[in-house]
Parts: structure tokens; C-alpha cells; sequence
């Protein structure tokens, strides 16, 4: 990866210029992410239910209501 970032820089596509200085900056978060065996795939998952939910709502109801969609058993 080192020597990839390296290339990127040197060229001049911007795009990838902007890519490899994001890459650059979160560096550890990015070996980790490729490395370690967890994932927040799930998680992600469940914020952007809750995100769809309360833009379905909005305007609509109050936290109550909201608070029944998203935890429907309690």
C-alpha cells in the first residue's frame, strides 16, 4: 500500500490524488479495517434503518412513535 499511495501522489489525477491523502490521513483505520476480522457491517446496517425511519417520520409524529418503530417489542 505504501508504494501504491507513493504512485498515486507522484501522478496527476486528482481524484486519485484526493483518495490516496484520505487513505493517508486514516492510515492505521484502513490497515485495520483490511487486517482485523471485525466488521461494522451490522451495525451500519441498523443506524441506516434508524436514519430511514425517523426521515419517513419526520414532521409527522413525535419520539414516542418513533421510539415503537425502531424497538417494536419493548
Amino acid at each position: 500500500m505504501p508504494d501504491w499511495l507513493d504512485a498515486v501522489r507522484q501522478d496527476g489525477l486528482s481524484s486519485f490524488h484526493t483518495l490516496a491523502v484520505g487513505i493517508g490521513r486514516d492510515r492505521d483505520a484502513v490497515i485495520a479495517a483490511l487486517a482485523l476480522p471485525w466488521k461494522s457491517g451490522v451495525v451500519e446496517c441498523h443506524v441506516n434503518r434508524m436514519k430511514m425511519i425517523r426521515r419517513q417520520m419526520f414532521g409527522r409524529a413525535g419520539s414516542a412513535l418513533q421510539r415503537r418503530r425502531v424497538l417494536p417489542f419493548s
